[in-house]
């Protein structure tokens, strides 16, 4: 059993941002990714983050990994990161087996914060199981990381930010996108981003979605329909479209099990994306001295996940006794920004995610 004080579970923006805080308190910290990199999913997102200047806005994702990278590698007298390591079981007592190189091993910590993220939902249509159907974050990959085209001419499934964004990147970089679907009566993301596609004569298909997808040994071809206002198929409006890839880009699921591996109080909230820990202010489960940051405990965008880190790590280090000096001015600090995020029409779904997630009705 090999012994640690703090253990951060993800190495993405949450789990950087709560190692740069405890480490500022000078708590020890180990932090385990699964990947071969820290970064998460910034590192394949090249556009220019909206927000504030504290969540680096107008900087592209990449370039905010490698400063979250170089935040916390600066304190390596207090930093020891293990990557292409996975957790593959978290236990009540502060425990967990780590999968690394072909080798288990086992660790015990003081304190554990589980930043694992979220996985992209996916959708049941006929043979979606066709090669040349993608996720979101695998085109982001194949594109950004590895110069890989996933096609040359794509339909997109999902209005949201993610799904816009990426089918800019594709035109970007030559693919032409024919159409965008969306199952809603309207679009999910920021209009600026929807503007752009529009302008590139991209047609944005709402109350649609996709019905099956055809095709021999890969992608040929993708039969869309439109859906009323009950969200169900209109017959006859199906019409197909030749594509030798589809990108569905529908939401993302917080990475939950490794908490429901270790029996912490969860809750089923549509808002937050789906399963999350149920959480104190500090973000603490019901098990003590375990803490939550990032989509795990709900989605929402990049910056609200690097806030939502600093606050861990300033209060995980706090519970082993590391206390910074100005800890209650920082500490509200962060739960302003946090406050400021979430405000808008955008936060809206976010806000009344978290109001049931306390069991409490959101007051508008």
């Amino acid at each position: 059993m090999i012994e640690k004080d703090l253990i951060i579970i993800g190495g993405g923006p949450a789990g950087l941002c709560a190692a740069k805080t405890a480490m500022e308190a000078n708590a020890k910290v180990l932090i385990i990714e699964r990947s071969q990199k820290l970064g998460g999913q910034l590192v394949k997102q090249t556009h220019k983050f909206f927000g504030s200047e504290k969540t680096y806005a107008k900087t592209r994702g990449f370039d905010i990994a490698k400063r979250l990278i170089d935040d916390v590698t600066n304190y390596s007298n207090l930093l020891e990161i293990m990557t292409d390591a996975t957790v593959v079981a978290l236990y009540p007592n502060h425990e967990l087996t780590v999968y690394q190189y072909g080798v288990y091993s086992k660790y015990k910590a003081k304190a554990i914060i589980v930043a694992t993220g979220a996985s992209e939902k996916f959708l049941a249509f006929e043979n979606n199981d066709l090669p040349g159907i993608y996720g979101a974050g695998a085109v982001q990959t194949l594109m950004n990381l590895y110069g890989v085209l996933p096609g040359q001419s794509i339909v997109m499934v999902g209005s949201g930010n993610i799904g816009l964004i990426v089918s800019y990147q594709l035109m970007q970089a030559g693919v032409n996108v024919k159409a965008l679907v969306e199952a809603a009566p309207k679009i999910g993301g920021y209009l600026v981003h929807a503007s752009k596609l529009r302008r590139l004569g991209v047609p944005i298909l709402t109350s649609t979605t996709i019905k099956k997808a055809i095709g021999n040994e890969t992608l040929e071809q993708v039969e869309i329909v439109s859906l009323n206002e009950k969200w169900e198929l209109i017959s006859g409006t199906e019409k197909l479209i030749d594509v030798d890839a589809l990108c569905i880009s529908v939401g993302l699921s917080p990475l939950h099990q490794l908490l429901s591996m270790a029996k912490v109080e969860m809750k089923f909230v549509n808002e937050l994306g789906g399963m999350v820990p149920v959480i104190t202010e500090e973000h603490e489960t019901s098990t003590k001295n375990l803490f939550v940051c990032g989509d795990v405990v709900g989605i929402e965008e990049a910056s609200s996940a690097m806030v939502e880190g600093y606050l861990v790590g300033l209060t995980a280090a706090k519970r082993l006794g590391f206390l910074h000096p100005n800890y209650d001015q920082i500490k509200q600090n962060y739960h302003d920004q946090l406050t400021n995020l979430r405000s808008g029409p955008f936060g809206l779904k976010t806000r009344i995610g978290l109001a049931k997630l306390q069991g409490e009705d959101y007051a508008r």
